[in-house]
């Protein structure tokens, strides 16, 4: 235990993908190791989340849930994870680094996170940060605190991802607030797409050992967890020493009580009949996939520099439909990409409808600087943003409830999560292997207190009772 950190208060705020958030875990828990405690702001810091493949159709718990409730001005340490992915995403970190500084101004403010790599040192200028700690850096979070505690100054905290292949191996123990855990396996992104920040602020792919990836999910199923979701910026390039996802997968299935393996988002071009050989066979993969798309018209994804065509995006969905019975498909799609006419986005629309994923993740094309697609001609008005947002978000919620309709009179198994109370009624709450929400009435399932059914998988019949009912 690090006795300049022992009884610190510090919080952590994080925002992006989760990613990001599995990071902030890991360093969280690191701090707390070493005699930290955590609290939260009791103010409210905005609730807006940029992402970019969002790995399970959920957002990252800005909320900080868990926490206690703490006064003003009380943090000790603040350490903002900042996200890079929009010029939107850059302006929410500055502005919770600031609002930060405001609610705590005798703290140590310390911001990491890909906005952080971007922007570099400039962020020091202008006061808002004490200390930054570059990507690559945060399994350091410890020793980078204490050392400017005890110097006022802090060295090797911020390297050039570029020019690093090591990666960064952060472990977590057991998740703080969540019945699954995420397992980062894989860092950085070669791929290089037009509108996409993130291969510079995260370097190169790299990957997490095996034999480490076994020892952290080792330790999470012996701490109780039952479901694991392998992420990564690029999960789907994982390698290491000759092994691929697929030997990961393999491997943790193995693992006694692990009871649900998902995978992130995944480049198409993983789907072969060969990975669906070998997961189709493994009882604890569960039958979702979320692959990413970002349009269904070959001309935008050439702009976008995607590696794909929507040929193969559509062989890849029929050879997974053709391995499970109603597999849960979902995607990410970008509308108004610069040069998106009507006739492509047309063309997107009609593949979709095709295609009748479970669930599309609808965003408007945000220009980010430092990107091929900032400097293209023939940018978007947002008002026709919307208007293609709008016409595939009423696509894909025709699609989610068609898709939900299919299960009514069967049985699933849900992992119960929480309770929640709805219109005065207390529910269940948890998710069927194909990722579908469900509420259980409380009084559905007796026998015993009801939060002894919290993190066990239970079987209950459809019509299940949802949060939009």
């Amino acid at each position: 235990m690090n006795s300049n950190l022992n009884g610190k208060k510090v919080l952590l705020y994080s925002l992006g993908c989760k990613v990001n958030q599995y990071e902030s875990d890991a360093m969280l828990e690191a701090l707390l190791s070493a005699g930290c405690v955590r609290i939260e702001s009791s103010k409210e810091l905005g609730d807006d989340n940029p992402t970019n493949d969002d790995p399970v159709a959920e957002k990252t718990d800005n909320d900080n849930q868990g926490f206690d409730k703490a006064t003003d001005n009380c943090a000790d340490i603040c350490i903002i994870n900042t996200c890079s992915v929009t010029n939107m995403a850059d302006r929410k970190s500055r502005q919770i680094i600031h609002r930060l500084r405001k609610q705590n101004p005798n703290a140590i403010v310390a911001a990491t996170g890909c906005y952080v790599q971007i922007a570099g040192d400039s962020l020091l200028s202008d006061g808002a940060i004490d200390l930054i700690i570059g990507n690559n850096r945060k399994k350091d979070v410890v020793r980078i605190i204490s050392e400017y505690i005890e110097t006022g100054k802090v060295s090797d905290n911020y390297i050039d991802v570029n020019n690093d292949s090591e990666f960064e191996n952060l472990v977590i123990d057991k998740p703080e607030t969540h019945t699954r855990a995420y397992v980062k396996i894989q860092d950085g992104c070669n791929e290089f797409c037009s509108y996409c920040i993130i291969p510079y602020a995260r370097g190169r792919i790299k990957s997490k050992r095996l034999i480490d990836i076994t020892a952290e999910v080792d330790t999470l199923a012996h701490n109780g967890t039952k479901e694991i979701i392998l992420t990564g910026i690029n999960v789907s390039a994982y390698e290491d020493s000759g092994l691929g996802l697929v030997d990961v997968i393999k491997r943790l299935s193995k693992i006694e009580g692990i009871e649900r393996i998902r995978l992130s988002s995944m480049d198409p071009r993983i789907i072969t009949k060969q990975f669906l050989d070998t997961v189709s066979k493994l009882d604890n993969f569960c039958p979702h996939f979320h692959l990413s798309l970002q349009s269904a018209c070959n001309k935008t994804l050439k702009a976008m520099n995607r590696k794909y065509t929507i040929e193969q995006y559509k062989e890849a969905c029929d050879m997974i439909r053709s391995y499970y019975d109603r597999p849960a498909i979902t995607t990410d799609i970008i509308v108004g990409f610069p040069g998106e006419t009507d006739e492509d986005f047309q063309d997107t629309y009609n593949n979709l409808k095709e295609l009748n994923l479970y669930e599309m993740h609808v965003f408007k094309y945000s220009r980010r600087k430092g990107t091929v697609a900032d400097k293209l001609p023939d940018q978007i008005d947002e008002r026709i943003k919307t208007e293609r947002s709008n016409r595939l978000l009423e696509l894909t919620a025709e699609n989610k409830e068609k898709f939900e309709n299919t299960f009514a009179g069967e049985t699933q198994d849900v992992l119960i999560e929480e309770i929640v109370e709805i219109k005065g009624k207390s529910f269940y709450r948890g998710h069927t292997t194909r990722y579908v929400l469900v509420d259980i009435p409380v009084e559905k399932l007796p026998g015993k207190d009801k939060n002894d059914y919290i993190n066990q998988i239970v079987s209950y019949t459809f019509p299940f009772y949802k949060i939009n009912n």
